[in-house]
């Protein structure tokens, strides 16, 4: 009954971390089977978060930042899981997706103005992505994705003396 109870306070999203993966909502990435999207928007008080199935994973969590918010995910979706004796699921499992102006809102650390010109695009034209001005073409969001990306490989890569 315990178990039960936590499940549904998970559901209504009271309760609820993950190292996941951040995709655009507008991307249309191939994700295996085993992938479940978890769509993320900001509210008044942190951040909610949905699978992007819910039909097939009826499952919603909050908190108050994107780490605990990933760690909430992962405890929703096992304990759905443990309730239809399933498998549990890995971090690796779970793709969280932001829109575009969230992502930049929540990683201010990443200049949009500096990724808009490595990625030759024009600054004016992500800057209005990045405050909601302007919503990108599918092409345009793979394209600062992928430089997002690009970047995160490098500084992966990177050794400091």
């Amino acid at each position: 009954m315990e178990k039960q109870a936590l499940f549904h306070l998970l559901f209504f999203g009271v309760i609820s971390n993950v190292f996941i993966t951040f995709e655009f909502v507008k991307t249309q990435s191939i994700i295996s089977m085993r992938k479940i999207v978890f769509v993320v928007e900001k509210t008044r008080t942190g951040y909610s978060a949905f699978a992007k199935k819910f039909d097939k994973y009826p499952i919603g969590t909050t908190a108050i930042t994107i780490k605990d918010l990933r760690k909430n995910i992962l405890h929703a979706i096992n304990l759905y899981q443990d309730e239809h004796q399933q498998k549990h699921v890995k971090e690796d499992d779970i793709i969280i997706s932001l829109d575009l102006q969230q992502f930049f809102e929540y990683y201010k650390i990443i200049n949009a103005t500096a990724l808009a010109e490595r990625i030759g695009m024009s600054q004016s034209l992500l800057s209005q992505y990045a405050n909601g001005i302007k919503s990108p073409s599918e092409k345009q969001t793979n394209k600062i994705l992928q430089g997002i990306r690009e970047l995160g490989k490098e500084l992966m890569q990177l050794e400091l003396e």
